[in-house]
């Protein structure tokens, strides 16, 4: 037995497309219709369910109402050889009057009372010539944009852009390096005059040393002299003495 003709209006209504960069998810949107007098249950089906999410994906359009399903392609590295073989499927059948669980109603439907349409899905990529267009009519407006601002900027230091607050700080930080480069200067000169001070006064003790030893040497010196003339004289008379 043949399937009833699907009652729902579908738009698109045979193919989704979706249009890159498909670096990030792209969504496009299927608007369900129920034209009839009677509420119609949907399920939206796809053969890579792993690829898309799809909000919402089941539910009830009631009787002269619509919605708008959205489909969602999670972001994948897109080869422009390469054809989409993803295909949807929507499938319907028309709501019980009393109905209370939409999961059993599925179950218990008989294949004669479900309607489907199919959708195939295609992936684009924005022509080269709009992307350079694009990328080109950026730069010229960024050069622009950026010519008219110099132009109307005062011819004053940059630090006229800053708020008074920041010129401040830096002003006070500027006066505190050059104080401590100053007092560094002067430990540094202080540190100099130190160490010659200590110089001299180590020149002075020594040449003191030196000064001090050479006059006791001399004394020594003078006294063996004289003791060995004592001596001398001593032998003589003790010569004569003897003869």
């Amino acid at each position: 037995m043949a399937r009833p003709e699907q009652v729902l209006l579908l738009e698109p209504q045979h193919e989704l497309k979706f249009r890159g960069p498909f670096s990030d998810v792209v969504t496009t949107n299927l608007k369900l219709s129920n034209p009839t007098d009677r509420n119609v249950c949907f399920k939206v089906k796809t053969t890579a369910p792993r690829r898309y999410c799809v909000r919402p994906n089941s539910g009830i359009i009631d009787a002269g109402t619509s919605i708008n399903v959205s489909v969602m392609l999670q972001p994948f590295d897109y080869d422009p050889n390469e054809k989409s073989k993803h295909k949807f499927m929507v499938q319907s059948m028309l709501a019980p009057p009393d109905m209370t669980d939409m999961e059993g109603v599925w179950k218990e439907a008989k294949p004669e009372e479900l309607m489907d349409s199919k959708l195939r899905c295609v992936f684009e990529m924005p022509v080269e010539n709009e992307k350079t267009h694009e990328h080109e009519s950026n730069k010229v407006m960024s050069s622009s944009l950026l010519k008219s601002e110099s132009s109307t900027l005062p011819a004053k230091s940059l630090s006229s852009t800053l708020d008074d607050g920041e010129v401040k700080k830096i002003m006070e930080e500027c006066k505190r390096l050059q104080m401590e480069a100053q007092r560094l200067r002067e430990e540094n000169k202080q540190i100099r005059e130190d160490d010659g001070l200590r110089m001299r006064k180590s020149n002075m003790m020594s040449s003191q040393h030196s000064s001090v030893g050479m006059k006791k040497e001399e004394g020594l010196s003078a006294r063996t002299v004289a003791l060995i003339a004592l001596f001398f004289v001593l032998g003589v008379i003790v010569g004569k003495l003897v003869l």
